[in-house]
């Protein structure tokens, strides 16, 4: 933990980026939150309260703005705006950010299209160098103080231990990795299973259904990791089995929320529309089946949600689909004596 007083500014003020803010104000340093909207900036200011974390107050001490000019100054940067707009909110602060400048991404997706991760995505547009922070976090429990594991993954070692100093308090533990594609992968595609896992307690299923989707899915997904250069035993850890977990058991989450109104017969568009905030799965889902039709990788859960949230087909069909696959080891290229 960091006896040092930091200035770091918070793009995103939304549940996550407002955690996060309350975290790093809660450890000492001189946070600045951004909203993208003057008026959300000015209720927050006013009243210390986010509608997307219920029941707390942000603390005095931060201070708000809609400006993005107010980077400017910060050696650390924290970009907290979800997947969709990570692109053009990095490209409109590039301007303003100092040559030195180190980005946290919390961002957790994959860009359509090119399939770019969100950090290489920040790199791109701003020059900086990029961090990731991910792991089993729910925004309403760290603005809470409740105690949580979190991994900072940075190619510079330095950098990252630099940052686990920054977020380690007695709530918040922080383990360093160099491996950001594998972190972000689990962070990204765990959501995608999360839909899955709603859409079959939605359609009435139990805990073995889950277990079942939850297995299978880290599988695929690190299948897809390893592929494109990630450590297997990244997707054993907090970014990877632990964030799933997290995720796909609790109703905190957007994505397993939104899959359990599809699993109860609502499109994808409909069950998006009553969550009332960003289901990054719905996107990822798409990203996903690109990046593995391209590199050749098979990610059949990935495939049937796929097809659920774009063509409409549905759920229970592509659930009989995955039951019915043909007979698998599931220890792959395994020999038998």
């Amino acid at each position: 933990m960091s006896e040092t007083k930091r200035k770091i500014c918070v793009v995103g003020s939304g549940a996550w980026g407002s955690a996060i803010a309350m975290l790093l104000d809660r450890n000492g340093h001189e946070v600045t939150l951004w909203s993208y909207e003057p008026e959300v900036a000015r209720t927050l200011t006013e009243t210390g309260r986010n509608p997307f974390l219920p029941g707390v107050e942000l603390p005095r001490s931060i201070t708000h703005s809609s400006d993005l000019s107010c980077v400017r100054g910060h050696k650390y940067v924290v970009m907290a705006s979800p997947s969709f707009a990570v692109r053009q909110t990095s490209r409109n602060a590039a301007q303003h950010l100092d040559k030195d400048a180190v980005l946290i991404s919390l961002a957790k997706g994959i860009e359509a299209d090119t399939g770019l991760r969100m950090s290489e995505i920040i790199a791109q547009e701003t020059g900086c160098r990029v961090a990731v922070l991910s792991g089993p976090s729910h925004a309403e429990e760290v603005s809470r103080g409740v105690p949580t594991g979190c991994v900072i993954a940075c190619a510079d070692k330095a950098i990252a231990e630099d940052l686990q100093d920054i977020f380690m308090s007695l709530s918040f533990r922080v383990y360093s990795s160099p491996d950001v594609v594998g972190v972000e992968l689990g962070a990204a595609l765990k959501n995608v299973i999360a839909l899955c896992a709603g859409i079959c307690d939605g359609l009435g299923y139990g805990d073995n259904t889950r277990a079942l989707l939850m297995t299978r899915g880290l599988t695929e997904v690190a299948r897809l990791g390893m592929a494109l250069g990630s450590r297997q035993e990244t997707f054993a850890g907090l970014a990877g089995v632990g964030d799933l977990i997290v995720t796909c058991c609790s109703m905190h989450s957007r994505n397993r929320r939104a899959g359990i109104l599809i699993g109860q017969g609502k499109t994808a568009q409909e069950a998006m529309t009553e969550v009332g905030a960003v289901v990054e799965g719905y996107y990822a889902a798409r990203s996903a089946i690109e990046l593995a039709r391209k590199v050749g990788v098979e990610m059949p859960i990935t495939e049937q949600a796929y097809e659920v949230l774009y063509h409409d087909k549905s759920a229970k069909e592509a659930m009989m689909v995955l039951m019915h696959r043909q007979k698998a080891s599931e220890a792959e290229d395994v020999g038998w004596a």
